[in-house]
């Protein structure tokens, strides 16, 4: 089975782009993030008329997640348990979408992305990263009703580059988002929950998913590795190799993130 989890900035905008990439790199289940549209805005025929199941979460003009299968879609879930909404009334943004699709639990994630330090958004987004960890330990725990042997991907954006060399010039980032020791021990918990990151080992030092529209850097190279997968015991075991296609950073109406593609043994 091929998965891919890819940033798309606006599924209207690229459903086009993303048709094509399905064909091209026979992609059996594409998890998508920021989307931008309301579910019932989503160019649901064009998928469904070359074979894929579509399942969107979708509130806004803002955020957004969704799914694409060709090999079967069941137990959808449009929030994990305890995920924290934002706001003085708290909302649950449109942010994680789960769905068990060829015996996978594919989770398609938007991790908040923090503004700023200090800021509420960046409370927030620490608060549903350890949401999510905890959330994401029970699926796999036997005394909280979890399968220790489930196959778990937790796939998407997650707005946290890991390590320095996930940045161009880590020095370029003091003080902000993205790199902060607390963002980066969230992201690392999830090992302690039982998953592990499987995209790094199997693709380059300094493979970037993400280059900003502004100041040139796609073509001078000056991104990030923000997309990344987390992927339970059963399914690690299964993961065959990683691929960043980075070709769909390029030409017109390119996404600013690029797909990362798992393939699984059988």
């Amino acid at each position: 089975m091929r998965l891919a989890t890819w940033n798309v900035n606006s599924i209207r905008a690229r459903a086009e782009r993303v048709l094509a990439f399905l064909e091209r790199s026979g992609t059996d289940v594409l998890a998508l993030q920021e989307t931008k549209c309301k579910d019932e805005q989503f160019p649901y025929a064009m998928f469904e008329a070359s074979g894929y199941e579509v399942t969107t979460s979708g509130y806004s003009q803002w955020n957004g997640v969704a799914i694409l299968s060709r090999v079967g879609t069941a137990d959808v879930e449009r929030a994990f348990a305890g995920q924290p909404g934002f706001g003085a009334e708290p909302v649950t943004e449109a942010r994680a979408l789960g769905a068990t699709c060829g015996g996978v639990r594919v989770w398609s994630l938007y991790v908040p992305n923090g503004r700023a330090v200090g800021d509420p958004h960046y409370t927030y987004k620490l608060e549903w990263l350890e949401r999510l960890r905890q959330a994401a330990g029970a699926w796999l725990d036997p005394a909280a009703g979890g399968d220790p042997a489930a196959q778990v991907a937790l796939v998407g954006d997650w707005n946290i580059a890991p390590l320095d060399t996930d940045v161009w010039d880590v020095a370029a980032f003091a003080g902000s988002t993205h790199v902060t020791p607390a963002e980066r021990e969230a992201f690392a918990a999830l090992a302690s929950a039982g998953y592990t990151e499987v995209s790094r080992p199997r693709t380059p030092e300094r493979a970037y998913t993400y280059w900003d529209y502004k100041q040139l850097r796609f073509p001078r190279n000056e991104g990030m590795r923000i997309d990344l997968t987390y992927a339970s015991p059963a399914l690690a075991a299964r993961v065959a190799g990683v691929t960043i296609d980075r070709e769909e950073r390029k030409g017109k109406g390119a996404s600013d993130h690029v797909p990362v593609i798992l393939d699984l043994a059988d």
